[in-house]
């Protein structure tokens, strides 16, 4: 698609603050305690006073109110240029709920703490429940003009890092599957929350969130009690958007990485970008990667067209093979750099370490297969 003037220079400023204060391993380290921080509030805080932060939100709750191609476009540059603020992603998810069905506090709260570089977190899996989370089972009590909350959440995306936490609990067990389940703005320093981190092989993302008698008032319900089902449904095409814009920048910079790589590299006496096998290669990455691109700023377009509601296919679509492209444009960037790709030195092995979730969280790409699947009949 065409990007407008003012677009294509958002694009080109993001891009140069990541490439100015990001490009290095020993940049990125600097601001992540030596790679051990997947957020950091110093790159959050530049990224906020840039006033970059909440580009699709909407202005009467603090944000650009610009459109979800802007959003998209921030989502990619940012993570072309590896920018430490996964977090962000995880809010801006969860800020889609609030934003559609929460209360008029609850959206200015939540859209002023991204706007501001404070992060949010959205909690649905448990361990004995991930793509089915009709068998949730953390509940939450009604008492009196109080909600008490018991159970226990996991694989928790910057929970640590965030101020609320947007929990699925089931209120009432009479009804079917799917129903009796409630969504709660938590504050994550109640009394009896506890986050533990879970190790990965990527920095400290993912959490397991412990509820033991957490007290929120009746407040805190996002939308309608027992009606968390529908209310969930209504959002997941913005989040597999969110996830597609991510993985194309994941993608392109593992291209981007590659190429340099390949046209510095010599052996026979001339640069490796010389030899057939790894032209072609590149050659088939880089069809990849722009045919992904454009469809994700297509569906991207049709969310700004008041048409998020019937995209279901192509947000599955586009989550589905966005983050499988990104997958394999890392592995192909490390095997195409031979030792140095497997070194921490040149980062290509930190891509690859990120681009390996993607296709599992947010719904996973078998879940996505399953989705495109009904869309076509079958």
């Amino acid at each position: 698609m065409r990007f407008s003037t003012e677009q294509r220079e958002f694009a080109a400023a993001i891009a140069q603050y990541c490439d100015r204060e990001l490009a290095t391993v020993a940049q990125r380290d600097a601001v992540t305690a030596d790679g051990t921080l997947s957020n950091s509030p110093q790159v959050l805080a530049a990224m906020a006073d840039n006033g970059w932060l909440g580009v699709s939100l909407p202005a009467e709750y603090g944000g650009a109110g610009a459109g979800f191609v802007d959003e998209c476009i921030f989502l990619e540059e940012t993570s072309r240029g590896l920018a430490p603020i996964t977090g962000y992603s995880t809010g801006l998810t969860a800020a889609q709920t609030y934003l559609r069905w929460g209360s008029d506090q609850q959206k200015k709260t939540i859209v002023s703490n991204l706007v501001a570089g404070r992060l949010e977190a959205i909690a649905l899996s448990e361990p004995g429940a991930g793509s089915d989370l009709a068998g949730i089972g953390t509940t939450a009590r009604r008492d009196g003009d109080r909600y008490v909350i018991n159970g226990q959440k996991t694989w928790i995306s910057a929970a640590h890092v965030a101020e609320h936490l947007l929990v699925l609990t089931r209120e009432d067990r009479t009804g079917g599957r799917h129903d009796g389940m409630t969504l709660l703005m938590v504050p994550t320093d109640s009394p009896g929350l506890t986050i533990h981190g879970i190790e990965t092989m990527e920095a400290h993302t993912c959490n397991d969130v412990f509820f033991t008698d957490v007290e929120v008032p009746a407040s805190a319900v996002v939308g309608e009690p027992n009606n968390a089902w529908k209310q969930l449904m209504r959002g997941l095409s913005i989040e597999r958007l969110i996830i597609a814009a991510m993985s194309v920048g994941a993608a392109r910079r593992a291209l981007d990485d590659a190429v340099s790589y390949v046209r510095e590299r010599e052996q026979f006496d001339r640069p490796i970008s010389s030899f057939q096998a790894i032209r072609h290669r590149l050659a088939d990455l880089a069809t990849d990667v722009e045919f992904a691109r454009v469809f994700l700023y297509e569906a991207a377009a049709k969310v700004d067209a008041g048409q998020e509601d019937d995209l279901a296919k192509e947000s599955a679509m586009a989550k589905m093979r966005c983050t499988e492209v990104a997958k394999n444009a890392t592995l192909e960037a490390m095997q195409l750099m031979g030792g140095a790709g497997y070194t921490r030195e040149y980062g290509m092995e930190g891509q690859v370490r990120r681009a390996l979730a993607p296709p599992i969280y947010g719904g996973t790409n078998e879940i996505q297969r399953e989705i495109i699947a009904k869309n076509i009949g079958l």
